[in-house]
């Protein structure tokens, strides 16, 4: 007797209940219970027969998937005028989640056709967010949750939501065969099936790209190219460059700013050998078109290499940049236009552009006196140089009078008696200003062509020229070189009484490299003129003809004056915080800066496109680096 009760003696020869017919014997029995035994697995396998199994019910739906998700509406679907209070919200099916990236560009189609039955409206948008959200309800922070996550290879998808948070960019529309767009002004219906945006008329429309232009980059997001269906499947970036869009951009002004080593020169490099080929020509007042000259400040002495052709272009790089329209090979007229500064040398071993050497006469400060102002002179100090000194200067000596004959004539203690005594000038004010003029020595009037004398070769329809100045080791004189040429430009360019109708009459593009050396926010005299005047240009520009390219690694160190006047920045990598703050680019791309890799750039240029992300070009388009 067992404590199992009737269970615990059992028979092979007892009755029906046994489980065993009548005369049936132990192995028949066992091979029934078997084959009872095999039924109801099979059964609870769903494998058995009609009367003891379920239909099984495919998991996905029968047909093919189109697109990548479709509109929901759990938590709201909302367009508004204020971006803050939108609700645009899509789930991302389970086999298309690992493409999906914040920034990728995606469509939505408007079922009912929009405005007109056949404009074909589609919503075009732009991910800002993405998000796993449980599908059921249940505590996954716990051990048993984390331990069988890491026993095991992966996620089982279809546990969890993907939701992507969208942002409408503008809704695009069919207006007689050409693709337009307009602002967002309709939802989208629930449930609508969202796909990438894969085509380039769509992409380029929805963000007011423009067809045609200077060559900048490829739309890139999250540092990968935007791959579409077209060939090539790249996307090119160009900016507005006729007058039929309105005026060339390149006439709106241009800042390039990015940290050491993030391709600044590189990229500078390429959009600048856009402006020189043979193809670009602007219409001038008197019905001419004519090539933009560029004159480039180089305190590196980088870009005279433009000149020579970059060796590491191959024959297959070459034919992609002739198929997107793109200019390269190094410009014949190039000419590196070389300071004399006292006995300072300049060594070109690795550039091959021609060389002309030149010196800043003392006959262009009568024009622009602040350039022997240094940073020093108060304003009553520089009113005595404006208003007394120079112009006592010029009439004893003539207009052509030299730097050595203004020294001797400050040198001279009767002329410092005779004006204290008449109350011209204090004589400590005489003083403060023959200290501060005098150590230009090795400036101006120096033993080579005056650059008044060679503007027609200065400045060429077409032609490149570059002004090193990394020879030169004293800062005073460098600023005072670079400035003095550029008065000259600017100052001719805006004028309308000009000396030198070969500046007036040819379009320019100024481009100068560490410009927040040049055009930083200071309190001297010689700083507020220099400014002033470059204000003046760029508000003009669009005007004259007169475009100024700033490169710059401290965008927060050029005067706002100048600043607010540009209209296309791009933004390499920069590290400091001040820098990226003061670009003044959209906050989403704005926290991208820091991570971009060498050649990622952003581009905000308003009157071009919506904001965007762009990789330059791999190889530079002219020789670049010294071996």
């Amino acid at each position: 007797m067992t404590d199992l009760g009737d269970f615990g003696e059992f028979s092979a020869d007892g009755d029906g209940d046994s489980g065993v017919s009548d005369g049936g014997t132990a192995d028949t029995a066992g091979a029934d219970r078997a084959r009872a035994s095999e039924s109801a697995g099979d059964a609870e396998a769903g494998t058995g027969t009609a009367e003891d199994s379920f239909e099984s019910t495919a998991v996905e739906p029968r047909g093919e998937d189109v697109g990548i998700g479709a509109i929901c509406v759990s938590q709201g679907l909302r367009i508004a005028e204020d971006s803050d209070d939108t609700t645009l919200r899509a789930y991302i099916t389970r086999g298309n989640r690992s493409s999906i990236r914040i920034g990728s560009y995606l469509l939505a189609p408007y079922p009912d056709g929009g405005r007109g039955a056949s404009n074909g409206e589609t919503l075009f948008c732009r991910i800002t967010g993405l998000e796993y959200a449980q599908q059921y309800h249940a505590d996954d922070a716990t051990e048993i949750h984390a331990r069988r996550a890491m026993r095991t290879d992966g996620i089982e998808e279809g546990d969890y939501k993907f939701v992507a948070n969208l942002e409408p960019v503008a809704i695009l529309y069919d207006d007689d065969g050409e693709l337009k767009r307009r602002m967002t002004d309709r939802v989208p219906k629930p449930q609508t099936v969202i796909r990438e945006a894969d085509d380039t008329e769509a992409i380029k429309t929805g963000l007011k790209m423009p067809d045609d232009g200077v060559f900048l980059g490829h739309l890139s997001v999250g540092g990968e190219k935007v791959r579409t269906a077209a060939s090539p499947p790249t996307i090119d970036y160009r900016l507005k460059d006729d007058y039929e869009a309105g005026d060339p951009l390149v006439f709106r002004h241009t800042l390039v700013a990015g940290g050491t080593g993030s391709g600044k020169t590189h990229g500078a490099k390429n959009v600048l050998r856009q402006y020189l080929a043979d193809e670009r020509r602007y219409p001038m007042a008197d019905g001419r078109e004519v090539g933009p000259a560029v004159v480039q400040f180089d305190p590196q002495d980088e870009y005279a290499q433009m000149h020579d052709d970059n060796p590491d272009l191959d024959d297959e790089f070459a034919r992609r940049l002739e198929r997107e329209g793109v200019a390269y090979g190094g410009v014949d007229e190039t000419t590196a236009f070389v300071p004399k500064v006292g006995s300072s040398s300049y060594a070109a071993g690795h550039h091959r552009a021609e060389q002309v050497e030149f010196t800043i006469p003392f006959s262009m400060v009568h024009e622009n006196p602040w350039l022997v102002a240094g940073s020093g002179l108060n304003d009553n100090q520089y009113g005595a140089l404006v208003s007394v000194l120079l112009p006592r200067f010029r009439e004893q000596y003539g207009a052509d009078a030299t730097y050595d004959e203004f020294t001797r004539f400050l040198n001279d203690p009767a002329l410092r008696e005779e004006l204290d005594e008449s109350g011209r000038v204090h004589e400590a004010t005489f003083d403060a200003v023959r200290r501060r003029v005098l150590g230009f020595g090795h400036v101006f009037d120096q033993d080579a062509r005056p650059i008044t004398d060679l503007v027609h070769e200065f400045v060429r329809p077409g032609g490149l020229t570059v002004v090193p100045t990394y020879h030169i080791n004293d800062t005073r004189a460098t600023e005072t070189i670079v400035l003095a040429l550029s008065s000259l430009l600017i100052d001719q360019k805006l004028s309308n009484d000009p000396t030198y109708d070969r500046i007036k009459e040819t379009p320019l593009v100024l481009g100068m490299d560490e410009a927040h050396n040049f055009l930083t926010d200071a309190d001297s005299v010689q700083a507020g003129k220099v400014i002033k005047k470059f204000t003046e240009a760029a508000k003009q520009g669009r005007k004259e003809r007169l475009g100024l390219f700033l490169i710059t690694q401290d965008p927060q160190d050029i005067h706002d004056a100048v600043f607010k006047q540009i209209n296309t920045t791009i933004v390499l990598n920069l590290g400091d915080e001040d820098a990226i703050k003061s670009v003044n680019i959209p906050s989403n791309l704005e926290s991208k800066v820091p991570y971009m890799e060498k050649g990622q750039m952003v581009v905000y240029s308003p009157d071009n496109s919506e904001p965007v992300e762009l990789i330059g070009l791999s190889k530079c388009l002219t020789r670049h680096g010294r071996d």
